[in-house]
């Protein structure tokens, strides 16, 4: 399922609002980068992927604006160790 992706930037983080709730990824944001702190999906909203739509989503936009990821959230910590596209840009994942 598509989902649509909203950025809040005065709340720092992107959306996907469903049925009259709003899952999300918290992020902030440091030099040259963006580090993700965490993800919240309402229980009412598990199992449908929205999870992964929103690391998805949020990765490309970090390798997008050439953003380095500091992914501080497990869930997206844990999406890039399965999605090795991302691994490059993610600086808890590069050797330096």
């Amino acid at each position: 399922m598509d989902y649509t992706i909203t950025h809040n930037e005065s709340r720092k983080r992107f959306e996907i609002s469903l049925d009259g709730k709003t899952a999300y990824v918290k992020y902030e944001l440091f030099d040259g980068g963006i580090a993700y702190m965490h993800t919240i999906v309402p229980a009412e909203l598990e199992g449908k992927g929205i999870a992964s739509a929103l690391a998805k989503y949020v990765l490309d936009y970090a390798k997008n604006n050439g953003l380095k990821v500091k992914p501080y959230c497990p869930f997206i910590n844990a999406y890039i160790d399965r999605h090795p596209e991302y691994q490059e840009n993610s600086l808890f994942h590069t050797k330096h």
